[in-house]
């Protein structure tokens, strides 16, 4: 079994789904419109997208698939259901559990309307909570609890390759930091988001 294998076979969603759980209740009605490091998103949009991902990797893990997976994230911009406090945690805990079933990795899935293996899905699923978790937390004022384990996998799926070119239509282009920097500094910028960025830059 090689490393990318065994990385994939550790891969816990639990501490940073619980991350953006723990933000919500930091996150108050005037917010909702405010920026985000998303550049077409603003928080409520973030939210939003958050939910549908969620959802959509729920259902990957599950080999559900339908509306919720084969449905591209750019097709339209997300829209926020008002009771979004109640039901985005018990969504994230679906998520998670879903992906502790060991048949969620195996064979071909379904995300976005991209067809790729499980144990691609898992990566790409753990990036987006990883860093969606840091955008909610920086939109909002609030503190990122990062998670060595998730920052770990986040950053190499990120950092180019010869094996696999990096998309900058998905990720945007790095952006240059130390070579001091932190882990999450690190990782953030090699999404292509300013380590430093907050509401109103």
């Amino acid at each position: 079994m090689d490393t990318h294998t065994e990385t994939t076979h550790t891969i816990d969603l639990e501490p940073a789904a619980r991350q953006i759980t723990g933000l919500l209740d930091g996150i108050d009605e005037q917010r909702l419109a405010g920026p985000t490091p998303c550049p077409d998103y603003t928080v409520r949009e973030l939210l939003a997208h958050v939910a549908g991902l969620s959802a959509a990797f729920r259902d990957a893990a599950r080999k559900s698939f339908g509306p919720t997976t084969d449905t591209a994230p750019d097709s339209t911009l997300p829209v926020l259901a008002g009771d979004w406090r109640e039901t985005l945690p018990p969504l994230l805990d679906e998520l998670v559990t879903a992906w502790r079933d060991p048949a969620a990795r195996q064979g071909m899935t379904r995300a976005g309307g991209v067809d790729m293996p499980g144990e691609v899905a898992a990566v790409v699923v753990l990036d987006e909570l990883v860093i969606h978790g840091w955008d909610l937390a920086r939109s909002t004022g609030q503190t990122y609890e990062a998670d060595e384990a998730g920052l770990r996998v986040s950053l190499a799926m990120l950092t180019p390759n010869d094996a696999v070119p990096r998309s900058e239509r998905i990720f945007g282009r790095p952006v240059p930091v130390p070579a001091d920097a932190s882990l999450v500094d690190r990782t953030v910028a090699m999404s292509g988001r300013r380590p430093d960025w907050r509401p109103g830059d």
